[in-house]
């Protein structure tokens, strides 16, 4: 199981850290990642962690403001959001897959996803 935490309302420019906590797996097995969905929209791949290089990947639209970490011991993997802009609201998904040869932004590549957490940029 993966829950998410950490969505939240958030003015244009700010700041937030998404949490997802597995429970039931280890997440230093399995490839991790998040996705995004706004209204209207297809799922879209934001970042991803592989196993076992820990090298992480990132779409475009969200490199160098966004940073996927994994603390091992936790359990848990993150998603730090800096300069947030309302394009980046959606809803995000925590997912997580065995497979480490995929490609990281196919979605049906992944087999076990959480709930997500809504996540608001004003402007």
């Amino acid at each position: 199981q993966l829950v998410e935490s950490g969505g939240q309302l958030v003015q244009s420019g700010g700041s937030l850290r998404l949490s997802c906590a597995a429970s039931g797996r280890t997440v230093s097995a399995y490839v991790m990642g998040w996705f995004r969905q706004a209204p209207g929209k297809e799922r879209e791949f934001v970042a991803a962690i592989g196993r076992p290089s820990r090298t992480t990947y990132y779409a475009d639209s969200v490199k160098g403001r966004f940073t996927f970490s994994s603390d091992d011991a936790k359990n848990t993997v993150y998603l730090q959001m800096n300069s947030l802009k309302p394009e980046d609201t959606a809803v995000y998904y925590c997912t997580a897959r065995s497979s480490l040869f995929s490609k990281y932004d196919l979605t049906s590549s992944y087999q076990y996803w959480g709930q997500g957490t809504q996540v608001t940029v004003s402007s």
